[in-house]
C-alpha cells in the first residue's frame, strides 16, 4: 500500500521590504512521504522570497515535469520556475527553455559538491539563478515544521528573517549564479 502525503497548513506573513510586497498567504502544503520536515520547509521558504498572488506549489518530488514552485501568467505561460535542494542538471536546462525566469535555492551539506559539478553546465543558462542556503540555517528552518503554522518572513536589504511563534531563524543566501531572466 502506497503511503500518502502528510498535510501541513500555514498562514505565512511576507514583508520584502526589498520588491516593496507585503502580503499574507493561507498556503497548504503536502509532504511527500519521502520528504524531510527541512525540505518542505525550504519550499515555504522559497514561497516567502518569491511571493507572489499567482505563485503556487508544483507537484515537486510527486512529478518531475513540474517544479517545487511555479507562477504562470494568465495564458499559461511559465513566468518563474524555482526547485529547492540540488536538481539535475538536465532538469534545469529544460525548465530554461520553458520559463522566464529558473531558480534554485541549493541547500544540504552537499551543496559545494554539487555546484562544483554543475556549475560549467548551467552557467549557460542565462535565465538560471542559483542561490545557496548554508545548511545550518535550512536545519533551523526545517525546525519549524508544525503540521499548523503561524509563519513570518520578513526581508530588507538582502537579509532574510523567517520565524514562527516559537523561534526566529536569520536565513544569509549566498549567490552562486545571479541569471538575468528574459522579463522583469
Amino acid at each position: 500500500m502506497a503511503l500518502k502525503a502528510t498535510i501541513f497548513k500555514a498562514s505565512l506573513q511576507v514583508s520584502d521590504m526589498d520588491r516593496n510586497y507585503y502580503g499574507e498567504h493561507a498556503l497548504t502544503l503536502a509532504r511527500h512521504p519521502s520528504e524531510t520536515d527541512e525540505r518542505m520547509m525550504m519550499r515555504v521558504l522559497a514561497f516567502a522570497l518569491n511571493a507572489h498572488e499567482h505563485l503556487a506549489f508544483g507537484k515537486g518530488l510527486s512529478d518531475m515535469d513540474e517544479p517545487d514552485l511555479w507562477q504562470k501568467d494568465l495564458t499559461g505561460q511559465i513566468v518563474h520556475w524555482i526547485d529547492v535542494g540540488q536538481p539535475d542538471e538536465k532538469r534545469l536546462i529544460r525548465a530554461s527553455g520553458k520559463a522566464d525566469r529558473v531558480t534554485v535555492y541549493a541547500y544540504g551539506r552537499g551543496t559545494d559538491l554539487w555546484w562544483e559539478a554543475s556549475a560549467g553546465r548551467l552557467g549557460r543558462a542565462r535565465n538560471l539563478a542559483v542561490w545557496r542556503v548554508p545548511a545550518d540555517a535550512s536545519e533551523s528552518v526545517g525546525r519549524l515544521a508544525e503540521r499548523a503554522m503561524q509563519l513570518q518572513c520578513m526581508i530588507q536589504e538582502g537579509q532574510v528573517w523567517f520565524s514562527s511563534a516559537v523561534d526566529s531563524v536569520q536565513v544569509e543566501l549566498d549567490v552562486l549564479q545571479p541569471g538575468t531572466g528574459r522579463s522583469s
